[in-house]
């Protein structure tokens, strides 16, 4: 938007060239440049000292805001810039965010005198300057934010402040605990849940860095647990298709590993994803479709990825006991999961009534708060429940 603005205005004064300079320290920055000619005298992040400029001395009200001529001029015709970006005719004006503070400025110039310029020019360029001026402190405050979301991620990292709580997953049929869900946590005032960190993270590209320190440090602890249960980690497909996951996975006994796959994440090509996956699954490395019943993705992640284990979502379980509906969908996918060899684990189990609902209808295994809040890993090796 800015780029447009500038080359119109530069148009509209007949100028050769139009920038917008910012003020860092004692520098002045070209930040956004537009010239009529292809080779640009000045480009976008070249800088000169501020009082070396016309630009500080126009805040100052050294200089006028329109110089018509700048040989004829007793200032510029002195300063080296003059001559170095030939410089003929000038017109400028500070660029003052709403905090009073001066940004920079907003100018143009022409290698040639021009005595037409005048106060109306003069008032178009304010005007146009305070439009910029909103622009910019959006710009700003947007920077601001990006460069604060992006520092709390870089800390965690830098750090490895992830804290992995273990859920446990019970089997109806073995009555007892057969693997963990890991899930992230993040002790952070004021609380931020870890949905919120990892989208922050994706936006400012720190999305496969943060994934990865949770796989990794929730499988540093699988020697912990028994050996015939398994620890349950998430990816985003992205990271399955470049490699990330099988390079975090290395040197980790697959067999006691599920990699659950969410509605939440979109696969675009299924034959490239099912060939990423195929050597971690010879490896012994399962895959558990979850969510399923939240929408139609999950639908097409379990048809497409002959997944080994179908995780019903907690909208379908939650309060199964009095809903007709929900109980008949859940039966549907209990007697399509076991035609297709496929385990299924209910997930959000809150009551008794929910969890003999499920247990009559067939499902395998069951989590949820009834049977264990995820907890620290010191918590949950020795966590017992009878049900």
């Amino acid at each position: 938007m800015l780029n447009k603005i500038l080359s119109i205005v530069r148009k509209h004064l007949d100028m050769e060239v139009a920038f917008i300079s910012k003020f860092i320290n004692k520098d002045r920055v070209f930040k956004i440049v537009d010239s009529k000619n292809e080779m640009l005298p000045i480009n976008v992040g070249d800088s000169d000292p501020i009082e070396e400029s016309y630009c500080a001395k126009i805040v100052d009200n050294v200089l006028p805001n329109i110089i018509h001529n700048t040989k004829e001029n007793d200032i510029t015709s002195k300063l080296a810039i003059t001559d170095k970006l030939s410089i003929g005719s000038y017109i400028g004006v500070p660029i003052k965010l709403s905090t009073g503070e001066i940004y920079g400025t907003f100018c143009c110039y022409k290698q040639t005198p021009d005595e037409t310029l005048n106060q109306q020019d003069l008032s178009f360029l304010n005007a146009i300057a305070d439009i910029a001026s909103e622009l910019i402190e959006k710009n700003v405050k947007t920077e601001f934010s990006y460069n604060k979301m992006k520092a709390k991620i870089t800390s965690v990292l830098e750090q490895n402040k992830i804290n992995i709580h273990y859920q446990p997953i019970f089997n109806f049929h073995s009555n007892k605990i057969i693997g963990y869900e890991s899930l992230s946590r993040f002790n952070t005032i004021p609380y931020e849940s870890p949905d919120i960190w990892f989208a922050d993270a994706s936006q400012v590209n720190l999305g496969e860095e943060l994934e990865i320190l949770a796989i990794k440090s929730a499988i540093k602890g699988i020697d912990e647990f028994n050996l015939d249960t398994y620890i349950a980690i998430n990816s985003s497909p992205a990271y399955v298709l470049n490699g990330a996951v099988a390079r975090a996975l290395q040197g980790v006994n697959l067999e006691r590993i599920i990699l659950e796959i969410t509605e939440h994440a979109p696969i675009e090509n299924y034959p490239d994803f099912r060939k990423a996956l195929e050597p971690l699954r010879k490896q012994g490395l399962r895959i558990a479709i979850d969510d399923v019943g939240s929408g139609y993705s999950s639908f097409q992640h379990v048809l497409e990825l002959e997944a080994d284990i179908i995780k019903l979502d907690i909208t379908l379980t939650q309060n199964i006991n009095f809903s007709h509906k929900k109980y008949l969908l859940a039966k549907a996918l209990c007697a399509f999961s076991k035609a297709i060899n496929c385990s299924i684990i209910a997930e959000g189990v809150e009551t008794l009534e929910e969890l003999n609902s499920l247990r009559e209808l067939g499902v395998d295994s069951v989590q949820g708060y009834l049977l264990g809040r995820p907890m620290p890993i010191k918590d949950a090796v020795s966590y017992v429940k009878v049900f």
